[in-house]
């Protein structure tokens, strides 16, 4: 019976939870230890446990002793909410602060609400150091953030800005705010229960898989209640999402013409490639998309763009291959491997988006030799509107005329500019 009636009142006591998100949102900024890795950071996980276990300690001890004494100190007409407008009484929605005025007297009372303050900008301020670590680490690298929000400054004055704009909406009201700050605690911790039920599962650990599930279904069922007592969160929720959509989607449209690849790895056999061709009067890149793989795709694609490009049959030429490895991620690094296949020097990588994979790689191609080459392309057979839409969202399209405007925005002294070339029908 006790454990029905804590899971009923469990969705009024979901503020309570405040704080967890928090810890998560600066998980990141946890020492590890000196042999952590990206791949494994055991020392940084053990440490996070420790936190959040002292976190849970501390915050029971609080909520429980401060809910006993405010239950037996308060009358509980002081703690009638606002309705049918009668005022609200002396202690609804600052219990602790009514009985610090109350017994200890004013001055201590007015010591603990300038205390409360400064613990509550301090929340903001460890909430905002998480977001200012999330934000330039994960939306502008998979095109989701304007660049700029990489820049510390401008990240907090939008923080700043968005936390003055909801306390006016809200008029500074506690238990306004409070509906819309639990659902959002909520949902965070709902969705963090089900991503760990479901890592367990896939390790085979099913006791706790199970135990988490369990855990995860109580969170999603006060998510609901939640929800359903005090819309404004949902509300509110709605609208960041759909205004991280849009700008996330105009962001990823302003972005399309990056270079997304930090950085250029080359194996031996490609580096080889690249020595030979270098000692060449140019270098000259074929890009193709491997249909067949065969030597007869390869000596059909040289004998074309000969013919379109009027190519002596002495120069030496390279393919270059390029897959698509995701889409959305803006930044990574490129790794080339050298092939040969039936004769024939291949180079085959994998880039966030063809057209530029193929400009960094000229690039690179470029400040390695000391040499502009030359890049031969067919030109597209479908419509311009459904080329730009594959290029958006799936990081291929119409590839030599994204190539020449992402070289063109990446290199303005158009000497140094490797040329592309576009030939066939």
């Amino acid at each position: 019976m006790i454990i029905f009636i804590g899971l009923l009142v469990f969705p009024k006591l979901a503020l309570g939870l405040s704080g967890f998100e928090t810890g998560v949102a600066v998980m990141p900024l946890i020492k590890g230890d000196a042999n952590d890795t990206e791949e494994k950071p055991t020392g940084r996980i053990r440490n996070t446990k420790k936190m959040l276990v002292v976190a849970a300690l501390i915050m029971s001890v609080l909520l429980i002793t401060s809910s006993f004494i405010t239950t037996l100190l308060i009358p509980t007409e002081k703690f009638r909410p606002a309705h049918g407008g009668l005022p609200a009484g002396e202690a609804s929605g600052r219990a602790l602060a009514y009985l610090a005025h109350e017994s200890l007297g004013s001055v201590f009372g007015s010591i603990y609400d300038v205390s409360t303050i400064l613990i509550l900008w301090f929340a903001g301020a460890s909430a905002m150091a998480g977001l200012l670590n999330i934000v330039p680490r994960y939306l502008p690298r998979y095109g989701m953030a304007p660049d700029w929000t990489r820049a510390m400054r401008p990240l907090v004055m939008v923080f700043t800005t968005i936390a003055f704009a909801i306390t006016l909406i809200f008029k500074a009201d506690v238990n306004a705010q409070g509906g819309a700050y639990a659902t959002g605690v909520l949902v965070l911790m709902s969705s963090a229960a089900i991503a760990v039920a479901v890592s367990a599962w896939r390790r085979k650990q099913k006791f706790w898989g199970s135990a988490v599930a369990l855990i995860a279904l109580v969170f999603a069922y006060t998510t609901v209640v939640n929800v359903i007592e005090r819309p404004d969160g949902i509300k509110i929720a709605g609208f960041f999402i759909a205004l991280i959509i849009l700008v996330s989607f105009l962001s990823r449209i302003a972005r399309t013409t990056e270079l997304r690849v930090e950085s250029v790895e080359i194996d031996e056999t490609a580096q080889r490639f690249l020595d030979e061709a270098a000692s060449q009067r140019t270098i000259r890149i074929i890009t193709n998309r491997p249909e067949e793989g065969g030597a007869e795709e390869y000596r059909r694609e040289i004998a074309e763009n000969r013919e379109d490009h009027n190519l002596s049959s002495q120069d030496p030429i390279l393919f270059l291959e390029v897959e698509v490895c995701d889409a959305s991620d803006f930044a990574n690094k490129m790794k080339v491997e050298g092939m040969e296949v039936g004769g024939y020097r291949v180079l085959r990588a994998e880039g966030p988006a063809v057209p530029n994979a193929i400009a960094a790689f000229l690039l690179y191609l470029r400040d390695r030799t000391g040499k502009v080459p030359q890049a031969y392309f067919h030109w597209g057979s479908k419509n311009p509107v459904a080329y730009l839409f594959d290029y958006v969202a799936f990081g291929r399209g119409d590839t030599a005329p994204m190539t020449r405007e992402v070289l063109r925005q990446a290199e303005p002294n158009e000497e140094k500019r490797p040329s592309i070339h576009v030939g066939g029908y």
